[in-house]
């Protein structure tokens, strides 16, 4: 039986599994934290905000692309997370000090272990470079905001685009990941990238098919089918109203990417505390490595 055990553990030891928490890999995590409304009662952001901040901690997200963040919720998870710094601008406005306070899809981000190089945000509309502008049939303006980041471990760059697109407007989605793709391609060129977001779309809705379309040479690849260890957690992220533990099957929130951006670990965050969760979305997270 020693003999056996030992065996076993070399075996262990050897095996792919035992190396993908190895290596230079970074922690990347799409989370829609939900906007800080009165009427959700107990579940009201004053009440979630320290969950949120632990979920961030504890899984040692080094990227997080956030939705529904409001500047007040972004001023929360500063204090919570002393080691994070985020970029963005309000979609209503394209600033940093909204007036009244709006939502942000800000980019969180390590500052011992990724360098900023450069970030914008553009709109998902017919006028990307226009603040506030809505898209389409859009029922609100819809933005995406991108980093170029310097891992400081590799010395490896790599971009991160993060978005939010619309819940309402079908032909809003659809077009907006058609523009995203467009975006990505002419800011990142060939470098390295990694997306995170709510698309508000399953994957067989055509917004998802259209930026993971195999005949597109710009396509994106989503995270949860390449993924070098098998997927750990629910498959749905909306909760329907922070009800436990989720929706089956509503997958909306995604991490994906492109040009030599591998997955190694692929997750959807269903951890509660007595029944409560820290969002009526369950995070993605990734361990992604830039090759």
């Amino acid at each position: 039986m020693r003999l056996f055990h030992c065996g076993f553990f070399a075996f262990w030891l050897l095996s792919p599994l035992s190396l993908y928490g190895q290596g230079e890999g970074l922690n990347v995590m799409s989370f829609n934290i939900r906007m800080p409304n009165p009427d959700d009662g107990f579940n009201y952001w004053p009440n979630r905000k320290d969950m949120a901040a632990s979920m961030i901690r504890f899984y040692e997200a080094d990227l997080v692309g956030v939705q529904e963040a409001f500047r007040s919720q972004l001023d929360d998870l500063s204090k919570l997370l002393p080691p994070f710094a985020w970029t963005g601008v309000c979609r209503t406005d394209g600033t940093t000090t909204p007036n009244p306070d709006n939502e942000f899809s800000a980019i969180l981000y390590r500052t011992d272990r990724l360098e900023l190089l450069e970030s914008s945000t553009f709109w998902l509309s017919e006028h990307p470079d226009e603040a506030g502008k809505k898209g389409w049939d859009a029922a609100l303006p819809r933005i995406v905001t991108w980093g170029k980041f310097r891992d400081k471990s590799t010395g490896k760059v790599f971009f991160h685009f993060n978005t939010h697109f619309d819940h309402m407007g079908k032909q809003s989605r659809e077009e907006s990941a058609r523009l995203l793709l467009n975006k990505i391609r002419e800011i990142a060129g060939a470098m390295p990238v990694v997306v995170t977001g709510d698309f508000n779309a399953q994957p067989t809705d055509a917004p998802i098919r259209i930026v993971t379309d195999p005949g597109n040479p710009h396509r994106l690849t989503d995270g949860y089918f390449v993924s070098q260890m098998p997927h750990h957690g629910p498959t749905g992220t909306w909760t329907n109203a922070f009800l436990f533990p989720g929706m089956p099957g509503q997958r909306i929130d995604y991490v994906l990417v492109k040009n030599g951006v591998s997955v190694l670990k692929h997750a959807i965050l269903s951890d509660s505390w007595s029944g409560r969760l820290p969002s009526d979305h369950l995070p993605v997270w990734a361990r992604v490595r830039v090759e």
